[in-house]
């Protein structure tokens, strides 16, 4: 009974691989989208945002039934109720993505009023961090999950440039407003992306030790 239990859990975590990938392959072709103005990619994220979304459903159906048919106590339940919070968080990120991809598509035509270099070393750092919160599930790594919430720093702090810079350009010509807008909010979609992987890391370190910052425990 235990190694079906086992084999079942394996399932699950190669299933959380699959939606991870899908995610961080959206946050990269949204990125490639955007600094090339690539509108067609643009797109295709956005109605490649229904996989994600069947994929999470696909994964709850399958949590909620290791929690009905096996009835898990302690970190069992813990690593199903946290695959459950890791899945709203993957898709939450899908939508990021498609959020990102849908102002490419109205930018494809503009000419940028900067070249664009804080934000896709934003994207860079939000894939790591979706990366190795997943992994940090699989692996039961403290740590890791622990280094994806300290490297929230890096994104903030890029976050932080774009809009100074942004700023400096709407300041040095009002005809930049727009457009600078536009950028900022994109910036803005990946420093959500990058909460949402510090929520995922976070809800890692309960399942292996039954702690989580908000005090629950289970």
């Amino acid at each position: 009974m235990r190694s079906r239990f086992d084999e079942q859990l394996a399932g699950l975590n190669n299933s959380l691989i699959e939606m991870g990938a899908l995610v961080e392959r959206a946050i990269a072709r949204a990125t490639k989208a955007l600094t090339s103005q690539d509108a067609d990619t643009a797109r295709s994220i956005i109605g490649g945002d229904a996989i994600i979304d069947e994929k999470e459903k696909e994964i709850e159906s399958l949590c909620l039934k290791l929690i009905l048919n096996q009835q898990p106590v302690a970190r069992d339940l813990r690593q199903i109720s946290t695959a459950l919070k890791m899945i709203t968080d993957m898709e939450r990120i899908g939508d990021q993505a498609a959020d990102i991809s849908e102002l490419c598509i109205f930018l494809a035509a503009q000419e940028y009023i900067k070249k664009l270099e804080h934000i896709p070393q934003m994207a860079e750092a939000t894939i790591k961090m979706v990366t190795d919160s997943i992994d940090a599930f699989v692996k039961k790594d403290l740590e890791l999950a622990q280094a994806v919430i300290d490297y929230d720093d890096v994104v903030d702090d890029l976050y932080v440039m774009v809009k100074k810079d942004l700023i400096e350009l709407v300041h040095a010509d009002v005809k930049n407003g727009e457009q600078a807008f536009d950028l900022l909010q994109i910036a803005k979609y990946y420093e959500r992306i990058g909460d949402h992987a510090v929520n995922i890391a976070e809800w890692v370190i309960f399942s292996i030790t039954g702690k989580h910052k908000d005090k629950q425990v289970l």
